[in-house]
């Protein structure tokens, strides 16, 4: 039975048992779950030609054993069998493949199959984010077949473009504009499209990455003030219900001297925001639409694998999609130092409220990836809840792991591309730190500090701006997803502060450490601003 059959023939509460009953259960009930699937899933990968390449003849018989033959994995570990769709190596058949940037300037994607089972529980978990997005308690929701969405997600083969597959099958919500007219349009032309639909149809739902959700909420403001292809001028068949709001929502605006906002437009029932960077923008969006946006986590190689409640304070793990694991903050340091150093890894019912982890995944349903470093950080924001009664731990996302600087949801900057950047420009820059910041408008950027060969400074050789717009230039060429920032969210993320020269001997010197040329803790940063002082030596772009 459909989703949309069940909310007309089934009370709210069955249909809420079903689908958000995972937040009843406590840990004890959680694991039995990870470990049933965990077993099923160990039996189909050991047999596998792909689970052998990693086993060499053995097979694991018990959860434990699993976890000591198998090491952990990145994607480098598959990328010859995946990138080649060899198929007939994996545990199951796919029936879809989802594939994603891997590494801006080194590898162009990295692709992800998905099982038949593997579709089932994301749709499923794709419903529960749906119901949970419109609840403000416990057993509360409401979705209804004759609401429409907001398109602001990637088509596929991109993993936000099977949102709209997985919904489609189970309830005929309308998407704005329709998947099958939005895959064909540029960015720009989904928004406006989608606006002018929204204020003849409504919106009910609005779904995107965090950076986009606030660039389209702009968009939308700016439309609805008239100042874009001159605004509403060219608009017919608005319903006379939204010509009267929008004429009460200009008044007020004009009374209240301020911009209009989506929120005078639209009453959203449920808002819900993926990707990096969402607590850089959650604020701004209650703002801008009046309501609070859920996060949910989902990626190209596990799928959805977590979400919000009501209570937008943390997120919880379906605990159907994937097996996980933790790596703790201090054996992830010991990692960062010996790349050879094997992590010890935590599960669910051992981590500790306040630390942070590393993300392991084994996906379930026949997936492909075993103990899986994924790339993101996660901190336990507690173990039980209160206010929403759960007894299961909960997690906000923190970033990605150090070696990567992800902006906005749209880069996986590594030390590969920056010194990639840096030889192609030919810029005489002798040593450099990189690391994601946060400026006082909350965005985040990637500051680099550099040092300059001796003597080009004096000379003039190079001035702040020169580089800036040099390293710019090949950050775009190297890394497609990088000139997004700008072509799609306006967004200009590189800063730069020039140190003086000897900056970098003189703190090797001193403190006989090498320095992480990667997202280096801010106290090495601070370590060599105060090897500067405050002599002039410092030059900001």
């Amino acid at each position: 039975m459909r989703f949309e059959e069940k909310l007309k023939e089934f009370p709210k509460e069955a249909i809420w048992s079903e689908y958000c009953g995972f937040l009843d259960l406590d840990i004890r009930e959680y694991m039995q779950i990870q470990n049933r699937l965990l077993k099923e899933q160990i039996r189909l990968w050991s047999s596998s030609s792909l689970g052998q390449s990693f086993l060499k003849g053995k097979f694991p018989g018990t959860i434990e054993e699993f976890r000591a033959m198998v090491p952990l994995t990145t994607y480098d570990d598959y990328a010859d069998v995946l990138l080649a769709r060899r198929k007939e190596m994996l545990p199951e058949e796919p029936v879809i493949w989802i594939q994603t940037t891997w590494e801006g300037g080194k590898h162009p994607i990295k692709a992800a199959p998905y099982t038949q089972g593997m579709l089932k529980t994301y749709q499923n978990n794709v419903l529960a984010c749906l119901i949970l997005s419109t609840s403000s308690k416990k057993g509360e929701f409401d979705v209804s077949a004759a609401d429409n969405i907001l398109y602001a997600l990637a088509p596929l083969p991109y993993p936000t473009g099977l949102f709209p597959v997985a919904l489609g099958d189970e309830i005929g919500i309308g998407f704005l504009p329709p998947v099958k007219d939005a895959v064909e349009m540029s960015f720009k032309e989904r928004n406006v499209k989608g606006f002018q639909m929204g204020l003849k149809k409504g919106i009910e739902f609005f779904f995107g990455m965090g950076s986009v959700a606030y660039y389209v909420s702009l968009s939308v403001a700016a439309m609805g003030s008239g100042g874009s292809s001159k605004g509403l001028k060219k608009l017919a068949g608005i319903s006379p219900s939204m010509l009267l709001r929008l004429a009460k929502a200009k008044k007020i605006c004009k009374e209240e001297n301020r911009q209009l906002k989506p929120k005078d437009l639209f009453q959203l029932k449920g808002f819900m925001c993926a990707g990096t960077d969402n607590r850089c923008y959650k604020d701004d969006l209650e703002d801008l639409w009046g309501i609070r946006p859920m996060e949910l986590f989902a990626g190209t190689e596990p799928s959805c694998i977590g979400t919000e409640t009501w209570t937008r304070n943390g997120m919880y793990f379906f605990p159907d999609t994937c097996f996980y694991e933790f790596i703790p903050e201090a054996e992830m340091e010991k990692n960062m130092e010996d790349s050879t150093y094997q992590p010890r890894t935590v599960l669910m019912d051992e981590v500790q409220e306040g630390e942070k982890y590393e993300l392991v995944l084994t996906i379930f349903k026949g997936g492909a990836f075993a103990r899986y470093r994924v790339g993101d950080v996660y901190r336990c924001a507690g173990l039980t809840n209160k206010e929403d009664e759960t007894k299961i731990p909960r997690f906000q996302y923190v970033d990605r792991v150090s070696s990567i600087i992800d902006i906005a949801g749209f880069t996986r900057i590594s030390e590969y591309s920056i010194t990639r950047a840096i030889e192609l420009s030919g810029l005489p820059i002798k040593d450099w730190i990189a690391q994601k910041e946060y400026k006082d408008n909350r965005r985040p950027v990637l500051h680099m500090y550099v040092e300059m060969e001796a003597g080009c400074l004096a000379n003039h050789a190079v001035s702040q701006m020169i580089l800036k717009e040099h390293l710019g230039i090949y950050f775009k060429y190297i890394d497609e997803d990088y000139q997004d920032l700008k072509k799609i969210l306006g967004m200009d993320p590189l800063e730069i502060t020039i140190l003086k020269c000897g900056t970098f001997d003189r703190y090797r010197l001193e403190t006989e450490k090498n320095i992480r040329h990667m997202s280096p803790p801010a106290r090495e940063v601070q370590d060599l601003l105060r090897a500067e002082g405050d002599k002039g030596g410092i030059r900001r772009v």
